[in-house]
């Protein structure tokens, strides 16, 4: 029987496997078939592809980005945009508040004055708090309705590199979309273009895009509370069959999500995790770390990059479903940013993209536990020692049946009393400093103390206000 796609290009429900159908579900995106992918590794090609698409432009461009620096990259692309605006193209650049905080004012004001419709996401609001919370931490260039690269470089001299000077750009993957699906990725710009001021005009959302390729497209859409990435890795992690390989920039997996990931090792799936070695977040890094002997434990194999930052956030299953977007495996992505994120069925993408990861841990080491020197009874209390195995992967160790489930039993608990002792630390500090202050200042913190409350007082009832009329 032929499946016919509906008017937005989307294949039906029924038919499907039942895993693709939850996959659907859980993406709240049905995959969108007809289009060209290509992938495009670090920034001297991701650049050129999206500069291409800038310069090639005939009807409009929506530019979407959580940093844009002012540095020589950043004015690259600001001039290419700029010469599109003076040309007469609708040219929308949207960026976050505290992503390019340290953007100045000229680089802004250029792009005004050529013409580009320029807002910023999340600015601080004294009466909107919560605003600080959420940020636009998607990465994505539109040309025309019809062309896209989405993935996970922002614009800036990191992920360029300086060839001259020996310095390598930041290991980074995007891919070039063209067909259906980037009508899709643009409905998701619009949807926070119109949150920072009047709303698209109606003949730049482009619905009818012809196809031009055969891969199917499933865009995951990430806004705060929704989860939709969250879920999808999920599926991923629990349907697939024989290995799920993942690079992630700033990993700290949600306990569930560790679980069935755990599972999936447990049945047999080959799961390996790269991660940066030398981090530009390196709190985040530190928090990876603390996890490493839970992962380890259940099974799963931690690679760290050898080279400049990896930024790469990406999944590739079964030599079949391919992810790269902005969602990093961390509660603030996965729950509480606007991000972007690409599901992609095409057999070709994902052996390419198996074929990149093995040449990235072979530029890398892989992490291992080793026994404590010492007494028995010390090393029975004592926690197993982390080296680095430099060099390739070594072939996998096969683990009796009870290894495996004792791993898995206690996987999800280790990874709780991890998380637990990493942030008792902090917590122990900031408490201590508000009892010394409370004790020594009373009056001065009493008066803090109070302006805070009459502030969330303030705000909720505004809130509570405006909002008397929507019910």
């Amino acid at each position: 029987m032929t499946v016919v796609p509906d008017r937005q290009g989307r294949l039906p429900l029924s038919g499907r496997p039942v895993v693709q159908r939850a996959i659907d579900r859980a993406a709240a995106a049905r995959p969108i078939p007809g289009n060209r992918v290509a992938l495009l590794q670090d920034g001297p090609a991701a650049y050129g592809a999206m500069l291409a698409l800038i310069e090639g432009a005939t009807r409009f461009i929506h530019f979407e980005n959580y940093i844009i620096r002012d540095d020589a990259t950043g004015w690259r692309f600001a001039e290419a945009l700029a010469a599109r605006a003076r040309a007469g193209l609708p040219v929308r650049v949207l960026y976050d508040w505290l992503g390019s905080i340290a953007t100045g004012g000229a680089y802004w004001r250029y792009l005004r004055q050529a013409g580009c419709e320029v807002r910023c996401f999340g600015t601080p609001s004294l009466f909107k708090p919560h605003r600080f919370i959420a940020r636009d931490h998607r990465k994505l260039v539109v040309a025309d309705g019809s062309h896209s690269v989405v993935g996970g470089l922002c614009i800036g001299d990191e992920w360029a590199g300086d060839p001259a000077r020996a310095i390598p750009p930041w290991r980074d993957t995007a891919v070039l979309i063209e067909g259906p699906a980037t009508h899709a990725l643009d409905v998701a710009f619009a949807r926070v273009w119109n949150r920072t001021g009047a709303p698209l005009p109606e003949d730049e959302l482009v619905p009818d895009v012809p196809s031009m390729g055969e891969a199917a497209v499933r865009v995951v859409i990430g806004e705060p509370g929704k989860q939709r990435a969250y879920r999808v890795i999920e599926y991923l992690a629990a349907g697939c069959r024989r290995r799920l390989w993942i690079v992630d920039a700033y990993l700290v997996p949600p306990p569930r999500l560790f679980e069935v990931m755990a599972l999936a090792e447990r049945d047999g799936v080959d799961i390996r995790l790269l991660v940066p070695g030398a981090s530009d977040v390196p709190m985040v890094r530190n928090l990876t770390r603390i996890g490493y002997r839970d992962i380890l434990r259940a099974g799963l194999r931690i690679f760290e990059w050898n080279g400049a930052m990896i930024h790469a956030k990406t999944m590739v299953a079964d030599g079949r479903w391919t992810r790269v977007g902005t969602s990093n495996i961390n509660a603030s992505s996965l729950i509480g940013n606007y991000e972007l994120d690409v599901v992609i069925e095409d057999r070709e993408l994902a052996r390419a993209m198996e074929h990149q990861f093995r040449r990235d841990i072979a530029r890398s080491a892989e992490v291992v536990r080793q026994p404590r020197r010492g007494p028995r009874a010390l090393r029975r209390v004592m926690p197993s020692r982390l080296e680095r195995l430099a060099g390739s992967a070594p072939a996998p160790k096969q683990r009796g049946r009870r290894e495996l489930r004792a791993r898995t039993v206690l996987a999800a608990r280790q990874l709780v009393s991890g998380a637990f002792r990493s942030l008792a630390g902090s917590f122990v500090a900031v408490l201590g400093v508000l009892g010394l202050l409370f004790v020594g200042l009373p009056t001065v913190m009493s008066y803090v103390f109070g302006g805070i409350c009459l502030w969330f007082a303030l705000v909720l009832g505004l809130q509570a206000w405006r909002r008397r009329g929507m019910l």
